[in-house]
């Protein structure tokens, strides 16, 4: 395999990457690298810790020592643990240039992130909400001469769903110029990705990793079927099964809300497990002294909502559990993407209740490999059933008395009104919303119960009911039309 000289990297570049034991360039650094350097727009997709943000951070670079000058490359990121992350790696690989770096997220001062961004720093790494919200109100500086857009985790970043960012990202590419290199990471092609592959026009490359399942080799995948009710119970029975037999694996439990995972955390430490928690309703300090705990070993447990499921490049995970079942394939994919790193070994698990069977179905499809049954000793789960549950309301008593859930609708105002919305009035329609909706139901579960009783009523008497109205004329626009011509417009 060619070393990273071949691919036309400056000299200091290549020691660089020998220093930090970078031997050889990853498949996704030998496809991108080289078009990247041509000046053409990218678009990179593989597998999770295969190298994608050294790819673009290498030949950023290498075009920065040639022409630095003032903010000459824009990163945005879907959450602020992957953008800290990020700039690590501009800063190893560019010290010797001097580089200076600026990282924008939500949860710190706003004042401090505008001065840094009046100093121009070569590199600005930030997620879309906070950047917006600086572009919109401040002129201290601009970004029409940048010469790089870069999109890591892009399917996140374009997708329109719980976190929409379309509102942020209009703002932002209003300001930079459109003479410009845009490149495109993501571990999971999208339906948007594609369509924008075919609508670019700066020379666009499109490199996808060959291999045919979007999840390593060395991953072992198991799921363990299990009741929705005693679900804390096995969780418990796997967390200590593992530290029984490896005190020193680090394991990461992925929870699909912020109140459960912080409930999970309260009654794991309840079990003397060494846990911390990640989620977004934490103060900014608190997830960065969290994350630095558990990648310094200080604990050994992480569990997380999805903030933690993109980008983090934690080689020491072993063991990936999934509480809940994923509702999205690459949900998935990005979570299990947390262990079996850089060629190691690592195993995944995921806890399926009842109702999972199809999200489950929905995996196997897009990875293109069953998942493995996971067995247990239901016995032992059984003897730790009662004092888990116990544990458990303890736990989200605690969680009550502490006002979390009233800290959530103090963000959630504080989030609207940076929108420029009156967060009353929103309630208020939220409120008649709620109302109309109700009264919607009230009346479709009227029309059944009378249904029902004509039904009865007709079956008693030994004929059949005569259609609804509203049967009847939908029958009607039906043949209508059935009998209209066809028409090639």
């Amino acid at each position: 395999m060619s070393g990273f000289a071949e691919l036309g990297l400056s000299s200091w570049l290549v020691e660089q990457c020998r220093q930090l034991g970078l031997k050889q360039p990853t498949p996704v650094q030998l496809g991108c690298i080289p078009a990247i350097l041509e000046g053409r727009d990218c678009l990179g997709c593989a597998k999770t810790g295969s190298g994608k943000t050294a790819a673009f951070v290498l030949p950023i670079l290498q075009k920065l020592s040639e022409d630095p000058y003032g903010i000459f490359c824009l990163v945005l990121t879907p959450t602020r643990e992957l953008a800290y992350q990020i700039a690590e790696q501009f800063r190893v690989l560019g010290k010797p240039l001097g580089l200076k770096d600026c990282i924008i997220v939500g949860g710190m001062d706003m004042v401090a992130q505008g001065l840094e961004l009046s100093r121009k720093p070569h590199v600005v790494i930030s997620t879309p909400g906070r950047l917006a919200d600086h572009l919109r109100s401040s002129n201290t500086f601009n970004m029409k001469k940048i010469r790089f857009l870069v999109m890591d985790e892009a399917d996140r970043l374009l997708e329109q769903g719980c976190t929409d960012f379309t509102t942020d990202l209009e703002t932002i590419l209003a300001a930079v110029p459109s003479r410009r290199q845009t490149l495109l990471f993501s571990a999971t092609l999208t339906d948007t990705l594609k369509e924008l592959q075919g609508l670019a026009t700066n020379q666009p490359f499109f490199w996808e990793a060959e291999a045919p399942v979007c999840t390593v080799e060395q991953l072992d995948q198991r799921y363990l079927l299990v009741p929705e009710k005693v679900k804390d119970a096995y969780l418990v029975h796997l967390v200590q099964s593992f530290q029984d037999q490896h005190e020193d694996w680090s394991i990461i439990i992925f929870t699909n809300t912020c109140k459960t995972c912080q409930i999970l955390c309260m009654m794991l430490r309840k079990f003397n497990f060494p846990t911390v928690a990640l989620h977004s309703m934490m103060k900014q300090k608190e997830r960065f002294a969290a994350l630095a705990k558990f990648k310094s070993s200080i604990y050994r447990i992480l569990i997380a909502t999805d903030v933690a499921s993109r980008g983090l490049d934690i080689p020491t995970v072993q063991v990936v559990i999934n509480h809940n079942t994923p509702g999205l394939p690459k949900i998935y994919i990005h979570r299990v993407g947390r262990t079996a790193r850089a060629g190691r070994q690592g195993r995944a698990i995921t806890l399926v209740t009842q109702y999972d069977i199809h999200l489950v179905h929905a995996i196997e499809e897009q990875i293109k490999k069953q998942l493995e049954e996971l067995s247990v000793e239901e016995a032992e789960v059984l003897q730790i059933l009662t004092q888990v549950n116990v544990v458990r309301r303890e736990c989200e008593i605690k969680l009550e008395a502490a006002h979390f859930d009233e800290k959530k609708e103090i963000n959630k105002r504080k989030q609207l009104i940076l929108e420029g919305k009156d967060p009353d009035l929103e309630a208020k329609r939220k409120a008649e919303l709620a109302k109309i909706k109700q009264k919607n139901r009230r009346f479709k579960k009227k029309v059944e119960q009378t249904l029902k009783r004509q039904k009865a009523g007709s079956a008693s008497r030994g004929h059949r009911p005569p259609r609804p109205r509203s049967q009847e004329l939908r029958a009607e626009a039906s043949d209508s039309r059935c009998q209209q011509p066809h028409t090639d417009s």
